[in-house]
């Protein structure tokens, strides 16, 4: 990386790779919030120690890098005070190996390389590798459930149902509208929610979900999206969860599991 941190360009790029960051940091934590906070945290880290990210990197792996080093620093901490749902999250995400989580997401979510990933968490390749194949088999063993999809493409709703069918979950159905959304939700409560952004009528996967939050509680919540950039600004209350299409199986299976960890899913508002 030759741009210096203060420069436009550093600048620039790392305006760029701050939504995907938010994103992975996101998915750690299992809360807008402190993922947001810790990307911040990060930021003003870089600007108080720029060898943090000055070298021959590039700035999306020099940026988690960084946020890395303030991620293991404060011992990777998630909240502890939770009850109910939230609870049993912490209680299963106390169980998995050390690491693992954060692997598999960069590898699988962020798509980076196993070099990357084993530069990133200041390991070796074959390590990061192990990580990877640990996570991926703790994951699949963890929680099961009832899992809802809001999409009006019917290609893309297919291939949600057959992904998730294939883990375990049984599917309540799949809605195409924000009406629709609403009363399959009510009539089967689900224990997840796959949304599309943009649904059939014109009506929104953000209003959709809203209602259903307001009428069944707290629901974990995985938006997808062609456009994540627009949901991952930080400036107002958006997903804990998010995906890209075009998406790859892992990232959904990765997705759905990292969402029944975390019920904490953050009403949405426009």
């Amino acid at each position: 990386m030759n741009q210096t941190v203060g420069s436009e360009d550093f600048a620039m790029n790392v305006a760029t790779e701050l939504p995907y960051l938010r994103r992975y940091a996101r998915a750690l934590t299992g809360s807008q919030t402190s993922g947001d906070n810790y990307a911040a945290a990060t930021l003003e880290a870089i600007l108080e120690d720029p060898g943090l990210v000055e070298g021959n990197r590039s700035t999306r792996v020099a940026l988690f890098s960084a946020f890395h080093a303030i991620w293991n620093s404060s011992g990777a901490p998630v909240a502890v005070d939770e009850t109910g749902i939230a609870a049993r999250a912490q209680d299963h995400l106390s169980r998995l190996t050390p690491n693992t989580r954060e692997a598999l997401l960069l590898a699988t979510i962020e798509e980076f390389s196993s070099e990357q990933v084993a530069e990133i968490m200041k390991i070796g390749v074959a390590e990061g590798e192990d990580l990877v194949r640990i996570a991926q088999r703790e994951l699949a063993e963890s929680v099961t459930g009832r899992v809802m999809i809001i999409e009006d493409e019917a290609i893309i709703a297919m291939d949600l149902q057959s992904i998730v069918t294939e883990m375990g979950h049984a599917v309540t159905g799949v809605a195409r509208t924000r009406d629709e959304a609403v009363s399959l939700g009510k009539t089967e409560r689900p224990d997840l929610i796959f949304a599309d952004i943009q649904l059939a009528d014109n009506s929104s996967g953000i209003d959709a979900v809203n209602d259903l939050l307001n009428a069944l509680g707290d629901v974990p919540v995985i938006f997808i999206t062609a456009y994540p950039e627009r949901l991952l600004t930080g400036e107002k209350a958006e997903p804990a969860f998010l995906i890209t299409k075009p998406y790859t199986e892992e990232q959904v299976r990765l997705a759905a599991s990292q969402a029944m960890f975390f019920s904490s899913t953050e009403t949405l508002h426009h």
